[in-house]
């Protein structure tokens, strides 16, 4: 696969990046700092390795991007880094924010630091991630590198307003799909946008171009989500490394939930009478599945795919990046973990 032969390129150059990008945080009594960002990183503690780092999906994504977009790859490693180093801090706030003890097969940073210390190593994340960024400017001409850091400040402004609104579905009782797609919009889609849009900026792509590659990553990422739903119900937690059942067990208001909610039958009044526990995780479960809820997400995931794709063609990547681009959407949008 062409993809492969990318990832033996990038995904060394890019943690070599990282590394050097949170060693920023390091200095005289700061060690224990360092120590917490390395371990969220994946790169120390138990379980330090290839699964406690994550797959580094976008940071993949932004230099395909460019490179398929017929610019030099190296030119868009501080933004795929950057890009990186947000996702990393908005999942040290969420840990913080859902009171999830782990992350990746490990504790959360927050279960094993203390909140106090873990929200200031998202923050210390943040600012590390826009330091990054601003190494455009050793690529590219400013006003590039501007467009560079207007996209990624708007970007973090419509990830928080995303985790605000999911944070405050938790107590809502009429919430409709309209709702649903608003905050996955700011969360994961705008991600998943920026590192697209990112990358075909950094190839100085016409404006055409740009718009095609912001399509397909904000496709990308809705689909990205709503698979990730159907697998918080009904993947498996060997590969997931989470509970199958959690999304039901927590009452996370995710798509399929909603569609079962929205349907009035069993699941709705099973849901009415308040939290499931884990004995019942199966049974509801299956509720859910009699009322249409995964078929309903499932046909959500293969109608984004189907945008994402037709983006991708409209954005016309060339050579053996914009083959290995192809295979890594594909890889995305039918993962099993």
């Amino acid at each position: 696969m062409m993809l492969n032969q990318f990832l033996q390129i990038f995904l060394p150059v890019i943690e070599a990046e990282l590394v050097a990008a949170v060693n920023r945080a390091d200095g005289d009594r700061l060690a224990d700092l360092h120590n917490i960002l390395a371990y969220h990183m994946g790169w120390e503690g138990e379980g330090a390795g290839p699964e406690a780092r994550g797959k580094r999906i976008r940071p993949m994504l932004t230099l395909l991007v460019t490179a398929a977009a017929g610019g030099e790859w190296r030119s868009a490693l501080p933004a795929a880094c950057a890009i990186e180093l947000i996702h990393n801090f908005s999942l040290i706030h969420d840990d913080i924010e859902d009171n999830s003890p782990q992350r990746r097969g490990r504790l959360s940073i927050w279960n094993r630091w203390g909140i106090a210390q873990a929200t200031n190593a998202g923050d210390a994340m943040f600012t590390l991630a826009h330091l990054e960024l601003l190494h455009l400017i050793d690529f590219l001409p400013t006003s590039k590198v501007l467009q560079a850091v207007n996209l990624l400040q708007q970007t973090c402004l419509h990830l928080t307003q995303g985790q605000y609104l999911d944070i405050s579905f938790e107590d809502r009782q009429d919430l409709t799909e309209a709702d649903y797609w608003e905050m996955i919009s700011g969360k994961t889609g705008g991600l998943m946008a920026a590192c697209t849009e990112l990358g075909a900026l950094a190839a100085s792509a016409q404006e055409i171009i740009c718009q095609a590659y912001q399509l397909f990553g904000r496709s990308l990422g809705l689909a990205f989500q709503v698979q990730d739903d159907l697998l918080g119900i009904w993947g498996d937690n060997q590969l997931t490394g989470k509970s199958a059942e959690s999304d039901l067990i927590t009452g996370k208001k995710t798509l399929p939930i909603l569609f079962g909610i929205n349907q009035r039958g069993k699941f709705y009044n099973r849901w009415l009478r308040g939290p499931i526990s884990p004995d019942e995780a199966l049974e509801v479960t299956h509720l859910l599945e009699i009322d249409g809820g995964r078929f309903y997400a499932q046909e959500q995931v293969d109608q984004l795919t189907n945008q994402a794709l037709e983006a991708l063609e409209l954005a016309q990547p060339i050579g053996d990046a914009g083959v290995a681009l192809h295979e890594l959407a594909e890889q995305l949008l039918h993962r099993q973990a």
